[in-house]
């Protein structure tokens, strides 16, 4: 690849994240955290303003647009107290053994450090939590790393209003200067990805743009770490006995996790499993008289919406459940009601190709099963990776004692080895914002899928491992230490160990 030399607006911009990531590497976490808990408060204080800004440019509610404030401020003290804690650096120590059973061993001491200036390409479906402060955002800066965001085009005017909210706080807790800015355009975002200064890039959007960034990021003369978060259909398995027992309840829950947000969420349920012939469709049906119609965040993913529902309602077998529909105004945004289809599974593997793209909207297709198929090879037959995959059961199956327990337990297990997240009885548009929690998953879900951006552990994407061997006490890190001043938690192999390992297992 050919660099290219950067406008001097951007050479500004990575000369400025290049020169401060020292500073900002040594930064103590408790100051970091000081950092991040006050963008988190000024963020909520500024609610109001921006919310309305957010509403104009998105067409997202208010009462969504200010739980997705409340998420966002949450999600950056969380990080907060994570770089305190120090868990996250992995902490391990093995001190110098001179009756190793390979020889002496040297000390060994291994934690990690942040990677340097990292490039965020944020996104347009959740203009806080995932954009210029969302979860990428703060991991970078948790991990104390300088951050680049690449403001989305569907939210100029609120990126740019975030961007001053972080930056007045950043200043007021005397962070380095040149740790934070806010770029627009994506040929603006493409040169700096590829700028030798930029360490690590971040995604959330479509898998198309996500694989080119990749790839970009891949080939490199010096690769980095990219991470993105790309698509995902996310499948859902529901049992008889959940549908003899509840299926209004499901047919609800179903249609508030279809329709929430108009569809526009990376975790909408996009394909149910239902048994042929069972009551679901018409529960379905039902429930779905009266919804409202809501607007899409743009005229380009409406238009990308309305071909994508035009192709799936002309498919061969597929009838509809919830007509809904799509109407333009005259800016050329799309208004969507939900609409769902239902088709039998013989009719879905015929048109595999039409129907298993992701419809990003208020769109869900109901997979008709005869009795007696395998559910568990539906998941490697006709997916690849998703972010997550739900099941819905019964009450005595919930229990794990009913007659096709073994059958279950095969499902379960089939769906967690291609998504990131297994939920049952529940729906998938819920994302705690938590520490355990994993939003990540095979390809195509994720571009890495041994990475999450929610919950603590996406604090990792942006570190790196270094052991430092026979390291005088003064040049350790401090979480390296046998005093420990922090007190991190750290993994000790003490000497004389080793001689023992395994034996416990003869």
């Amino acid at each position: 690849m050919t660099e290219t030399a950067l406008s001097p607006e951007l050479e500004a911009v990575v000369a400025a994240a290049a020169a401060a990531a020292p500073a900002f590497a040594a930064t103590a976490p408790e100051d970091r955290a000081r950092a991040i808990v006050a963008i988190a408060d000024a963020l909520e204080a500024a609610k109001p303003r921006l919310v309305e800004i957010a509403m104009r440019e998105t067409g997202l509610t208010e009462a969504r647009l200010s739980g997705e404030v409340t998420r966002t401020a949450v999600q950056l003290r969380l990080f907060a107290d994570t770089l305190v804690d120090g868990g996250y650096l992995d902490a391990r120590i093995d001190p110098a053994d001179p009756d190793f059973v390979l020889g002496p061993r040297p000390d060994v001491r291994r934690t990690h450090i942040p990677l340097g200036p990292v490039i965020n390409f944020s996104a347009s479906n959740f203009p806080f939590a995932f954009s210029v402060l969302g979860g990428d955002s703060a991991s970078i800066l948790a991990a104390g790393c300088p951050l680049i965001v690449k403001a989305h085009s569907g939210h100029p005017e609120l990126s740019d209003a975030t961007a001053e909210v972080a930056l007045e706080a950043l200043r007021r807790t005397n962070m380095p200067e040149g740790i934070f800015h806010v770029i627009h355009g994506r040929d603006a975002g493409v040169e700096v990805l590829k700028d030798p200064r930029i360490k690590a890039g971040a995604f959330t959007g479509s898998i198309g743009i996500g694989r080119l960034l990749a790839d970009i990021a891949a080939s490199r003369p010096a690769p980095i770490p990219f991470f993105g978060e790309l698509g995902s259909v996310n499948p859902v398995f529901i049992t008889a006995d959940a549908i003899a027992e509840r299926a209004d309840e499901i047919a609800s829950g179903f249609l508030t996790s279809v329709s929430g947000s108009a569809g526009q969420l990376c975790t909408k349920p996009g394909f149910v499993f239902i048994p042929s012939g069972s009551a679901l469709p018409a529960a379905i049906s039902a429930a779905g008289a009266d919804l409202p119609e809501h607007r899409l965040l743009g005229p380009r993913i409406a238009q990308s919406y309305a071909e994508r529902r035009a192709a799936i309602l002309g498919s061969e077998g597929v009838r509809t459940v919830i007509p809904g529909g799509i109407r333009f105004d005259d800016e050329g945004q799309g208004w969507a009601t939900p609409t769902v289809v239902a088709v039998p599974l013989d009719g879905f593997r015929a048109g595999y190709t039409a129907l298993v793209e992701e419809a990003f909207g208020p769109l869900s297709i109901l997979v008709e099963t005869p009795a007696g198929t395998d559910l568990a090879a539906l998941m490697p037959e006709f997916y690849e990776g998703n972010l997550t995959g739900t099941l819905h059961l019964g009450a005595l199956e919930g229990t794990g004692t009913s007659e096709n327990v073994d059958e279950l337990r095969a499902l379960v297990t089939a769906i967690s080895r291609q998504v990131g997240r297994v939920l049952f009885n529940g729906w998938s548009t819920g994302v705690a914002v938590t520490p355990a929690q994993q939003h990540g998953g095979p390809w195509p879900a994720t571009s890495n899928d041994s990475s999450t951006s929610v919950g603590t552990a996406a604090i990792t994407r942006f570190l790196r491992p270094v052991a430092y061997q026979n390291a005088p006490a003064a040049f350790l890190p401090v979480e390296l230490r046998d005093d420990n001043p922090r007190g991190v938690r750290q993994a000790v192999s003490p000497a004389g160990e080793s001689g023992g390992w395994g034996a416990r297992w003869r």
